[in-house]
């Protein structure tokens, strides 16, 4: 037998001690959120990154199985890096190479596990899913049954059967006080009023995922009422919202209503319990331009469906149109609730959703009247407004909706308005490619959170703004990195950043449990509804709540209380189901996960 020299023996101890102890360490280590990544996890070939922030001394990470008793993959951390936004200093976990389906945690010694992960093939469909199903929680006007809405069933609400006409809003036709039936719709938010503006960008980012990802779609089951039916669930979902819609146009002028509301916010309470008169107030430009783009949009797509919904395309298409002119008519009427107030009553308090500038509106409905009709009148306007600049989608600048539709169907564009997508396109890119610059010096390897005014009032929708406007450079050019780095906006949304939270009530292992929303306050289940994006950090801190940190990318606060940043509204849940939804319809596509 070969003798050890002295060295050699001292080596292999050191080996059996640390075979030994690491098991030992590991499983004495406890969860913590410290670790903070996407806690539904990871495709088998996607990036795959932790984050643990505050002081670190280990030099190592593993991923082990979730009884920590076995390490799977070791790696080492990154350095440390302090984040511009608050005084949470990082390191980064890096993972991409292990590819293995199961579920794991990452340990760090000294510092704990994270929450338990999944990687495989549909590790996100429960994002795309169940964000989709939040609309339905959020219906008006009808009963949420047991076996669709689980736990959360509940009463119809409003009937919206008797609306009154508002004084700013009456007409010879339509005198104050006349009544007229407006039901169905969503919910805007936390409250219970139903606003055409915020539904606008809604409507039109949903119809975009589903034009985008059409055959993704046809598939997908989200337990709704209609599910077996023959239309896809999505399109059920915002076929319930456009036709809430369609009550807001004055048949007599075709201008819409900028809302349907109370005269003030109901309590933190049940929507079967309110009884307050219902008014729909004064229309606007917004408003009635938001509406034809929409229409427009429901007109092309709901033509596939004659069978199913005869004469909706049609009808959709005459909304459009009627509305289009009642803009050129009233080319800068205003919402200024302000202004209203001093000359009407009852004095209206719910949101005003107030615009005064109407360039992307009038982009944007352009846009969509003019792939549905290819009427040269309305690309003239679309040529008109290029002149102006454009940003993320949102309920006060939905140019860019315009922009996507115009490269969605550019093939099918005359010669001149492929010009013009041409240069949409160039917009299009340039915004992407500033996106990629700064995600290697952010602590938190996201694109979301490159500058301070990505944390605002609802700014985790701009976290999925972002990532969908990636999505489409990758539509446009069928370059991956677009969608790697999208995919780190949905992690962060869904667990990697600074607060520790995957923000979508109902997901993940720490998400919110009390959003500023009267039907998850109201009805007294401890977890919420689910499948809704809360607003997030929001440092300007507008409710005056009681906050623990302050810090742009840490002011968050999960209390009812905290409208700021707590809660939530169909405009940031659009979205999300945009981005979820497009990720996992592109996965195999894109190499996440083996072809089936």
């Amino acid at each position: 037998m070969k003798v050890l020299s002295q060295r050699s023996a001292s080596a292999l101890q050191c080996v059996l001690i640390c075979f030994l102890v690491l098991p030992t360490q590991l499983f004495s280590q406890t969860v913590t959120s410290r670790i903070s990544l996407n806690q539904l996890g990871f495709y088998n070939f996607s990036p795959k990154t932790a984050v643990v922030t505050g002081p670190v001394n280990a030099v190592n990470f593993y991923i082990t199985s979730t009884n920590l008793r076995d390490t799977l993959y070791t790696g080492t951390l990154g350095p440390e890096v302090k984040s511009a936004y608050s005084n949470t200093i990082t390191k980064q976990a890096v993972f991409s190479t292990f590819t293995r389906s199961g579920s794991y945690v990452v340990v760090v010694p000294g510092v704990g596990h994270s929450y338990v992960f999944e990687i495989g093939n549909g590790v996100n469909s429960l994002a795309a899913i169940s964000t989709i199903k939040g609309y339905y929680y959020q219906r008006v006007s009808m009963p949420l049954e047991e076996k669709f809405a689980g736990k959360w069933h509940r009463s119809a609400g409003h009937p919206d059967a008797v609306v009154y006409i508002h004084a700013s809003a009456a007409t010879k036709e339509r005198p104050e006080g006349t009544i007229i039936s407006s039901p169905g719709g969503w919910y805007d938010a936390g409250d219970y009023n139903k606003y055409i503006v915020n539904s606008g960008v809604s409507m039109g980012t949903i119809f975009s995922a589903y034009e985008d990802f059409p055959e993704y779609f046809k598939t997908l089951n989200t337990n709704i009422p209609e599910s077996n039916d023959a239309i896809p669930d999505i399109l059920n979902e915002a076929l319930y919202n456009l036709r809430w819609m369609l009550t807001m146009q004055d048949p007599n002028d075709g201008g819409v209503y900028n809302k349907c509301t109370n005269a003030a916010f109901d309590g933190m309470v049940m929507p079967g319990i309110t009884k307050a008169p219902r008014y729909v107030v004064q229309k606007g430009t917004a408003a009635t331009l938001d509406f034809a783009a929409v229409t427009a949009q429901a007109a092309r797509i709901f033509k596939q469906y004659k069978r199913q919904f005869p004469g909706l395309a049609d009808s959709c298409l005459l909304a459009a149109t009627k509305a289009w002119q009642w803009a050129v008519d009233h080319p800068a009427m205003e919402y200024n609730q302000g202004a209203i107030n001093q000359v009407n009553k009852p004095e209206i308090s719910t949101g005003g959703y107030g615009d005064r500038t109407f360039n992307d509106e009038w982009l944007w409905a352009a846009a969509e009247l003019f792939v549905t009709t290819k009427e040269a009148r309305y690309s003239t306007v679309v040529n008109e407004q290029m002149k102006h600049g454009v940003g993320l989608p949102s309920w006060a600048n939905v140019g860019m909706l315009g922009y996507y539709t115009y490269l969605r169907f550019a093939t099918q564009l005359p010669a001149a308005a492929r010009d013009t997508a041409l240069r949409m396109k160039e917009r299009i890119l340039n915004i992407a490619n500033g996106y990629l610059q700064g995600v290697k010096t952010n602590a938190f390897a996201t694109v979301m959170g490159q500058s301070a005014r990505d944390f605002n009032w609802g700014g985790n929708s701009n976290a999925a703004n972002q990532g969908n406007l990636l999505i489409k450079a990758y539509q446009l050019t069928g370059e991956k990195h677009y969608v790697d780095h999208a995919l780190t906006n949905l992690d962060y949304l869904l667990g990697r950043n600074a607060t520790g939270y995957c923000f979508v009530t109902g997901l993940g292992s720490k998400s919110p449990m009390h959003p500023h929303h009267r039907p998850s306050v109201g009805d007294g289940i401890i977890e919420p509804v689910p499948g809704l994006l809360v607003g997030g950090p929001n440092p300007g801190m507008q409710d005056k709540c009681q906050y623990e940190f302050t810090e742009p990318e840490t002011a968050y606060a999960d209390i009812d209380c905290s409208y700021a940043s707590n809660e939530i509204a169909i405009n940031w849940n659009a979205p999300m189901v945009y981005l979820a939804n497009a990720v996992e319809a592109l996965k195999t596509k894109v190499g996440y996960v083996s072809k089936q």
